[in-house]
């Protein structure tokens, strides 16, 4: 029999190109792997008749080995988890922590700000934990007070995105160590930082320079966004061992093939050359907020913007892809436009220009 609450559980919905020329719907980067990590990439898949590595030692120890240099705190690949993206690994760590109710009873406590990223619902619901969530701030920032106070006795994980998904807005270092200080040792904090390689404002924390002061913190990324790999979908999560260790006993054994664990390292041994991608759509991201009407200027320290359309989110989306555009519309609250590169921006420009004073 199939569980009855699964009815409840919305799909998850991807951005999509619906046909149109340019993608600006799913936050990837419009440059493929460099030829290095392509090549990696290759030498693995002439070898894909073999099982990968199913604990990825080599892109642990890797990550554990580039991480631990500049941040101060000593990394051993124990303190790492790789999973099929950053999302695969959050649905790992609800697991660890939470427990689902019996009998009608409710599950364990998933607390998470709202609007953040849409899976976050689903994966709590999927592993039988109760969705608590919190709305942002009047600016569109994570409410972290609130989201300290929304915890409760069977609150077993709080997840923060920073910054945060779809709005690209962050929280500072200070207002973050004031949140970790307040949640109890007990709960797992778990930080998004899947566009941390996007932020420019100095104040924006680096979630890795707090894990030595907090044992309940952990920080999930990925090779997804700014090492454009999303095809190939990996990402990773640094905490203390004993939690990896329970994120690891949940995960689907060979979840991270062979390829994407060559790609992976590989595009560590380029990071240099690849984060400068993001220097380019941080310049394109300043183009596209300055052209936007002032109303919807949020600012953002991700690969994208946020506009706040509420009902006439909707009629935005349809008027844009008019001009071969696709956007990730959120019926009813607003739309997000992925960010990438100058040729790309051109044409996303030119439409926002052709429609103010109709759609915008």
């Amino acid at each position: 029999m199939i569980r009855a609450d699964l009815s409840s559980i919305p799909p998850y919905v991807p951005g999509g190109p619906n046909g149109l020329t340019v993608k600006l719907s799913s936050n990837e980067s419009s440059q493929g792997p460099l030829p290095g990590v392509t090549r990696a990439a290759a030498h693995a898949l002439a070898s894909s008749n073999r099982y990968p590595d199913m604990v990825a030692w080599e892109l642990r120890s890797s990550i554990a080995d580039w991480l631990g240099g500049p941040s101060s705190l000593l990394l051993n690949p124990e303190n790492i988890a790789v999973g099929s993206g950053s999302s695969a690994l959050i649905q790992q760590a609800i697991q660890a922590t939470c427990q689902g109710g019996g009998a009608g009873s409710p599950g364990d406590e998933v607390v998470y700000p709202w609007r953040s990223f849409e899976a976050y619902p689903i994966l709590a619901k999927v592993a039988g934990a109760t969705p608590v969530e919190v709305p942002l701030t009047e600016d569109h920032r994570n409410d972290l007070p609130a989201l300290a106070a929304a915890v409760t006795g069977r609150t077993r994980l709080v997840i923060v995105c920073n910054p945060n998904n779809p709005t690209g807005t962050t929280v500072t270092r200070e207002e973050l160590i004031t949140f970790l200080d307040t949640v109890p040792s007990d709960v797992q904090v778990l930080l998004d930082e899947a566009y941390y390689e996007y932020a420019r404002d100095s104040s924006s924390p680096d979630g890795l320079g707090l894990l030595a002061d907090y044992p309940n913190l952990a920080v999930a990324r990925t090779f997804s966004k700014a090492y454009g790999l999303a095809g190939l979908r990996v990402g990773y999560l640094v905490g203390r061992p004993e939690f990896i260790e329970a994120v690891n006993k949940v995960c689907i054994p060979f979840s991270v093939n062979a390829v994407a664990q060559a790609a992976a390292v590989a595009s560590i041994e380029s990071k240099d050359e690849l984060l400068t991608r993001t220097d380019i759509t941080a310049t394109q991201r300043t183009r596209v907020l300055e052209a936007l009407p002032e109303q919807y200027r949020i600012e953002s320290q991700a690969n994208f913007v946020w506009l706040d359309l509420g009902d006439r989110a909707r009629a935005f989306s349809d008027a844009i892809a008019e001009y071969g555009i696709a956007v990730r519309c959120f019926d009813g609250e607003g739309v997000r436009i992925s960010v990438t590169d100058e040729a790309e921006t051109d044409v996303l420009l030119q439409a926002l220009d052709g429609l103010r004073g109709s759609a915008l």
